[in-house]
C-alpha cells in the first residue's frame, strides 16, 4: 500500500469513526484477521476493509500483513497505545454521566494485586462505605503489571500493587510494607527442622510469583532466593499468592510469602519458616492512580479518604513484619 498524506488533524477528529478504532484494538490484539473476525464475530473481508479504511483515514500503513507474517508496524503501534486510551475513556463515560444527577453513587474500579493485607486498606473501606452508603466498588485481582496497565488506560479508578519502575503518568503513595520470608510445607524434609542455616537450602526445588525477576517488582526476593542457593528452576509460578500458597503446602517447593500475611499459617502447622531469618527483602505496596483520568465522585472521595489515611499514619505504623 502507498502511503497518502496524513490526513489534517481537525479534519481527522471531524471524520475518524470509532468502530474502526474499536476494530483495530482487537485486530492487533489478536494477531490475525481470522481471529478478530471471530472475536467481533464479523466476517474477515469486513474486519480487512475496516483495517483498509482506517489505514486511508491516517494516511499511514499500520499492520505489515502477508503469509506467515502478522506486525504492526511503527504508526501501527503507536495508534494502539493511543486508542486504548480512548477506550478506556468511552467506557467510562456511562459511570460519568449517571454521576451528574445521582448522589454520590458512582462506582469504584480497584485493580489489585493478590491477597494485601492492610488494616489501613481495610479501614478506609469501612470509612467509605459508612460515608457513601450507596456509592459501588469492585476489587479485580490480578498481576501488579495487569493492575498498573489498568489504571494507565482508565480501565480501573485506582491500583493496588507493586511497583518496580515509575511512570511519569501515574501518581504513587505508598500504602505499606511489607517482608518476606522462604517457606515450606508439611510434606518438605526441611518442614519443622529448627536447625538449618541458609546452606541446607542449597539445590532445592521454588515455587515464586510471576514477578519475582531481577527486571520485575520482586527483584529483592529473587536475589533472596538466588543467595539461598535454591534450583535455579522454578517448578511452580502464580501471579497470585493464594496459589503460590498452595504449591508451597503441597511441597512442590520452597517459595517466598510476606511474614504478616501468612503467621496464622506458620500457627496452623501449614507452613514452616526457613532461613534467612535477619535482613528480609522489604517490599513495598503502593497505591497508583491516573491524574489525568476523569474521576466521579465516589472515586474522588475514596482516593482522598486513603491518601489522607495514609499521610495521617507514620510509616512504621504501616510497616508489617
Amino acid at each position: 500500500m502507498s502511503e497518502a498524506a496524513p490526513m489534517n488533524a481537525d479534519r481527522l477528529a471531524r471524520e475518524l469513526d470509532w468502530n474502526l478504532l474499536r476494530t483495530f484494538i482487537v485486530l492487533a490484539k489478536a494477531g490475525s484477521v481470522t481471529a478478530a473476525a471471530d472475536q467481533l464475530r464479523l466476517k474477515q473481508p469486513t474486519v480487512s476493509s475496516a483495517l483498509k479504511r482506517l489505514e486511508d483515514r491516517i494516511g499511514r500503513k499500520l499492520i505489515h500483513r502477508k503469509p506467515g507474517q502478522f506486525e504492526l508496524t511503527e504508526a501501527g503501534t503507536l495508534l494502539l497505545k493511543e486508542a486504548i486510551e480512548i477506550q478506556g475513556a468511552i467506557l467510562r463515560l456511562g459511570t460519568l454521566m449517571r454521576d451528574v444527577t445521582d448522589e454520590v453513587r458512582g462506582h469504584v474500579e480497584i485493580a489489585m494485586a493478590s491477597h494485601v493485607v492492610s488494616p489501613l486498606f481495610d479501614q478506609t473501606l469501612r470509612v467509605f462505605h459508612e460515608t457513601h452508603p450507596a456509592a459501588t466498588l469492585s476489587i479485580n485481582i490480578s498481576a501488579s503489571k495487569q493492575a498498573l496497565e489498568a489504571v494507565t488506560t482508565r480501565r480501573a479508578s485506582l491500583a493496588v500493587c507493586l511497583v518496580r519502575e515509575r511512570s511519569p503518568k501515574l501518581e504513587y503513595a505508598r500504602l505499606f510494607r511489607e517482608y518476606f520470608g522462604l517457606f515450606c510445607g508439611p510434606p518438605h524434609p526441611l518442614f519443622g527442622r529448627r536447625d538449618l542455616s541458609k546452606s541446607d537450602l542449597a539445590g532445592q526445588s521454588a515455587v515464586s510469583f510471576v514477578t519475582d525477576r531481577l527486571e520485575d517488582a520482586l527483584r529483592p526476593v529473587t536475589l533472596m532466593r538466588a543467595e539461598a542457593d535454591l534450583e535455579d528452576r522454578v517448578v511452580g509460578t502464580s501471579a497470585n499468592l493464594e496459589e503460590v500458597r498452595r504449591m508451597i503446602i503441597a511441597g512442590l517447593g520452597i517459595g517466598p510469602l510476606p511474614i504478616h500475611v501468612v503467621k496464622r499459617d506458620v500457627r496452623d502447622g501449614l507452613l514452616w519458616q526457613l532461613p534467612p531469618y535477619e535482613g528480609l527483602p522489604e517490599i513495598g505496596v503502593h497505591v497508583v492512580w491516573n491524574p489525568k483520568a476523569k474521576l466521579n465522585r465516589a472515586e474522588k472521595a475514596l482516593l482522598e479518604i486513603l491518601l489522607e489515611r495514609i499521610r495521617d499514619t507514620p510509616i512504621d505504623q504501616r510497616t508489617y513484619r
